[in-house]
């Protein structure tokens, strides 16, 4: 990629902007006021606005490697808090996309160093739903549904967090689970029953 390039490029999107609304930037830094959280991962293949076509301002955003939300990153956790009190989101969109590198390599019995302490998150979804998993034969069926039920425990991560519990409560805010199929360019909705999974945890995850 040449670098300069992008400077050209963004010349031209500036331009292209303008041409369609002259007040486009203007409107743009009065401020946001998305109605969506997405999070999602950071491979350079899976752009948020351009797989849900939205616009600019309609989603607050948040990516790492492979879409986790543990407790103990206070990146995705201040994300979270700023999303649900500040700006007043009424959906959270936890979504993963298949052939997720992040996933394979937690598959792996591989020393990766410093992603090590990262990749452990998924691997303990391995190891909650290592029954269903090792039942599927086929490697690349059972990396696919990896992929999924990450979705689905990170989507219980966010639901564990004091803020998005009251804004459940208050408002109603809603947590949807998706997958991005690469091959089709599809989005799938996972259609989670969290009320379901929950009822188990949440005697010991409420918090009031």
């Amino acid at each position: 990629m040449d670098i300069k390039q992008i400077f050209e490029n963004n010349h031209n999107w500036v331009k292209d902007k303008l041409n369609q609304d002259p007040n486009y930037f203007k409107n743009l830094s009065k401020g946001q006021n998305p109605d969506i959280l997405y999070i999602g991962c950071s491979d350079s293949r899976v752009t948020a606005e351009e797989l849900m076509g939205i616009s600019a301002g309609e989603a607050f955003v948040h990516r790492n490697i492979a879409n986790m939300v543990p407790n103990t990153d206070l990146s995705s956790m201040s994300v979270i808090d700023y999303a649900v009190v500040h700006l007043q989101v009424q959906h959270i969109v936890v979504c993963g996309h298949y052939y997720c590198g992040g996933v394979k390599a937690a598959m792996q019995s591989q020393d990766l160093g410093i992603l090590n302490p990262w990749l452990r998150n998924i691997r303990d979804v391995y190891r909650t739903h290592r029954d269903e998993l090792n039942e599927i034969e086929e490697e690349d069926q059972r990396y696919k549904r990896l992929v999924e039920l990450n979705v689905q425990e990170q989507c219980i991560n966010v639901i564990k967090t004091a803020e998005v519990q009251r804004a459940y409560r208050e408002r109603g805010i809603s947590i949807h689970g998706w997958v991005f199929d690469i091959h089709t360019g599809k989005l799938i909705d996972l259609k989670i029953d969290l009320e379901k999974i929950l009822a188990n945890v949440m005697e010991i995850y409420h918090l009031e």
